[in-house]
Parts: C-alpha cells; sequence; structure tokens
C-alpha cells in the first residue's frame, strides 16, 4: 500500500515555461520533473528548480534506470539520482519498466520486456537492489509497445501485479500507453484496467500520440484524443483518487493551453467521484 500523498493534477515541468510558472498563478497542483535534466553541477536547470519547488510540490520521473536491463545497475547514476532526490525532496521517484541499455550503451530508447517468470525474477532482484540503495520505494511506469516476444507467457498487467507482491514497488499508470499497446497488439484495454491492481496504482500519466493506421506512435507532441479521456474517465471510476499528470515532450504549446487539459482531467474525474459517491448513497438508502 502507498504511503505516498495524493497531490491531485500535474504538469510535467518544461524549460519554455520557467518563466510563466514563476510569474504567475496557474490551477496546477504539481509538477514532474525529467530526472535527467538536473542531474548537474549547477546552473539555470538547478535555479529555476530550487525556485519553483518554492512554489510546488515535485515529483521525479526518469529515463535511465533500465530496471529490466542485464547490464549491472548504474550506481554512479543512482547515486546522483540520490543526492538529486536529496536535495528537492520529491514526493516520490518513478522510471519505466523497460531497459534502455545493453553491453554499456545507452539506446535512449524505453525498450520492452518479455513477460515470463524469468523476467519477472530479473526485476523484482533490479527493483529490491534500488530501493535499498535508494532507500524508498520507487514507482515505474508502463511503456507503450510495437513489439511483441514469443517467450512471453505472463500479461503485462499479471506483471505489474505480481512486481508490486514481490517488492512492494507502485506503478505510474500512463492511460495513453495502455491505448497505444492495445491499439498495436489488438488486446482490449478495459482487461488492462480489470486486471491491474487498483492499490499498486500510484500515478496517472496522460499524453498524446500519433496514429498511422496501422499502428500508433507515442509521441507525446499531440493533443489527448477522445478515446484516451474516455479511457481515463474508466481508470477513475475503478481506482481511488489517483494524482494525475499531463505529459507533453514536443511541439510545447504555450502553458495555458496545457493548463486547459488539465483542468478537462480535473473535470472528467471530479464528474466520475461525483457520479460514484451518488451511486453510493443511492445503494446505501435503499
Amino acid at each position: 500500500m502507498s504511503t505516498f500523498p495524493y497531490l491531485g493534477f500535474g504538469l510535467g515541468l518544461r524549460p519554455s515555461h520557467y518563466l510563466s510558472i514563476l510569474e504567475k498563478q496557474y490551477p496546477i497542483d504539481w509538477f514532474e520533473i525529467i530526472t535527467e535534466d538536473y542531474l548537474v553541477g549547477g546552473g539555470n536547470p538547478l535555479y529555476f528548480l530550487d525556485k519553483i519547488r518554492e512554489k510546488y510540490p515535485l515529483v521525479m520521473h526518469g529515463v535511465s534506470l533500465s530496471i529490466g536491463g542485464i547490464d549491472p545497475l548504474d550506481m554512479d547514476y543512482l547515486q546522483q539520482l540520490k543526492s538529486l532526490a536529496d536535495r528537492i525532496h520529491p514526493a516520490w521517484v518513478s522510471d519505466h519498466l523497460c531497459w534502455t541499455s545493453a553491453h554499456g550503451i545507452n539506446l535512449h530508447d524505453l525498450m520492452p520486456l518479455p513477460y515470463t517468470e524469468e523476467a519477472l525474477a530479473h526485476v523484482t532482484h533490479r527493483i529490491l537492489q534500488v530501493q535499498d540503495f535508494l532507500g524508498r520505494q520507487i514507482v515505474l511506469e508502463n511503456a507503450s509497445s510495437y513489439v511483441t516476444y514469443k517467450h512471453s507467457t505472463i500479461s503485462e498487467w499479471d506483471f505489474l501485479n505480481a512486481l508490486n507482491e514481490r517488492t512492494g514497488c507502485l506503478f505510474l499508470l500512463d492511460i495513453n500507453n495502455i491505448y497505444v499497446s492495445a491499439y498495436n497488439h489488438r488486446f482490449d484495454a478495459m482487461d488492462y484496467l480489470n486486471g491491474i491492481r487498483g492499490e499498486a496504482i500510484q500515478q496517472f500519466h496522460l499524453a498524446g500520440h500519433l496514429n498511422l493506421g496501422t499502428h500508433i506512435v507515442d509521441t507525446h507532441d499531440q493533443p489527448i484524443i477522445a478515446d484516451v479521456w474516455e479511457l481515463y474517465a474508466e481508470a477513475v471510476k475503478r481506482f481511488h483518487p489517483i494524482s494525475t499528470m499531463i505529459e507533453r515532450d514536443e511541439n510545447i504549446p504555450p502553458i495555458e493551453a496545457l493548463v486547459e487539459e488539465l483542468n478537462q482531467a480535473r473535470k472528467i474525474a471530479n464528474t466520475v467521484l461525483s457520479q460514484k459517491i451518488s451511486d453510493s448513497q443511492k445503494v446505501a438508502a435503499r
């Protein structure tokens, strides 16, 4: 069970928005930072990070942990990550359930795992090592995928459930990634939501993508589409209130445009939760 706080509705912190965030007040509850952007000795990134931290809670989100890789864990990277966490005191620290390097070469991509008992044991061991070193639970994001492995014997959601049971780690459930993977691999996204343990979910991501007809690419450079909003509503309906954040990594618009999307997420969540409360009261009154 998570001991982390519920933060509400946040955005990914991007350099083009630094000044706007410090000069104006927006209906944003928190920010998620890309960890690697701030693993530096000083300069503008840390200056603005410290200033923004005075106004908003922060969460760290990395792309270099390679928790599923076969190379030894990068202890220099983990020490840098730990030092940054000690500096800014994030509400939690997350990365991706994937592998990103092989034979010492960083692939700069989020490569999918085979869902097998062997992979489950391997990733379990590495999560426990990381959590022991950092002295905290970690949160892992489901990555979008474009290939499957012939040797996979476990569904992705059962793989996540088993990791939670064995390590206590939690999950950043990316709603867009579920949609993308379901489209690419022809499974029902609702099976994913119905299959994963609600108590293992710490955070939601929402983002846009590029639909090429035969497949979808997770680009984070477009507005969120209606089908993903609908899937988000279903996720809110099934789980307790979950901290929700919108990602935009390319074609980044003025912050006001992202605040509009964030307000839409807030509206959907409030509507769904209000309906759940109303339905519960009706049942109790019978």
